[in-house]
C-alpha cells in the first residue's frame, strides 16, 4: 500500500467517526431544544416555542444527515481498503484520491457527499468489470469441457460398477433419457451375468438410480 493511499484511508475512517461524534452532538442539541420548548410553553410565550421547535427539527435533521454521511464515509473506506489489498485501485478512483485531503479537512457535507458519489460510482463500475469477467470465465469452462471427456468418464464410472451403458446420454433434454419413475433393462457385465442368471430391471428415481434383480 502507497503512503498517500494509506493517508487517505486513514483520512477517512478518521472523518467518518468525526461525522458520527457530530450526528451524536446534534441530538444532545435537539433535546436540549426540546426542553426550552417546554420552558417556553410554560411561560406562554408561543413565539419562543415555535423558534426552539424549529431549532430542534433542525438539529434532528443534521443529526441524521451526519449518521448517514458517516455510513456512506465508512463503507467507501472499507471497499478502497479491499481494493487495495487485492490491487484493484483503478485510475478514477486514484484521481479521485488526490483531491481529497481538503475537502475531508474542510468537513464540509455537500463535497463530502460528491466525493463519496464519485467514489461509488468508481466501485460500481469495478464491479460490473469484476462481474464480466466471471461470466466470460464460466463461460469458457462451459464451452472448453470436451463432450468425448465427459462419455468416457460416464463409461469408466459404469465399468467400475460393472454396468453396461446402453443409451448415448447426451445434453439435457435427450430424448434417450426416461422419466423419473419408469423402468428400463439394464444390463451388468458378462461375467456378472454369468455368475448369478438375472436379468435386471432399473428403476430411475428423480434423485438416484437403483437396481433390482426380475426374479
Amino acid at each position: 500500500m502507497s503512503k498517500g493511499l494509506e493517508n487517505q484511508l486513514f483520512n477517512l475512517k478518521f472523518t467518518a467517526k468525526q461525522l458520527q461524534r457530530l450526528s451524536v452532538k446534534c441530538a444532545k442539541d435537539e433535546k436540549v431544544e426540546k426542553g426550552k420548548i417546554k420552558k417556553a410553553l410554560e411561560k406562554d410565550n408561543h413565539d419562543g416555542a415555535r423558534i426552539h421547535a424549529q431549532n430542534a427539527i433542525r438539529q434532528k435533521n443534521m443529526a441524521q444527515n451526519y449518521l448517514r454521511l458517516s455510513s456512506r464515509v465508512d463503507a467507501v473506506s472499507s471497499r478502497l481498503e479491499s481494493a487495495i489489498k487485492m490491487q484493484q485501485v483503478t485510475k478514477s478512483m486514484g484521481q479521485v484520491v488526490k483531491g481529497m485531503d481538503k475537502v475531508l479537512g474542510s468537513m464540509n457535507v455537500e463535497q463530502i457527499s460528491k466525493v463519496m458519489d464519485q467514489f461509488e460510482r468508481s466501485f460500481e463500475n469495478m464491479d460490473v468489470r469484476s462481474e464480466y469477467v466471471e461470466q466470460t470465465m464460466n463461460a469458457s469452462t462451459t464451452a472448453a469441457m470436451p463432450e468425448e471427456e465427459v462419455d468416457t468418464l460416464m463409461q469408466m464410472v459404469a465399468d467400475e460398477h460393472g454396468l453396461k451403458m446402453t443409451d448415448k446420454f447426451g445434453a439435457a433434454g435427450n430424448s434417450a433419457l426416461a422419466e423419473p419413475g419408469t423402468t428400463r433393462t439394464c444390463m451388468r457385465s458378462s461375467s456378472w451375468r454369468s455368475a448369478h442368471s438375472l436379468p435386471l430391471r432399473c428403476v430411475l428415481a428423480p434423485s438416484q438410480l437403483s437396481v433390482h434383480a426380475l426374479i
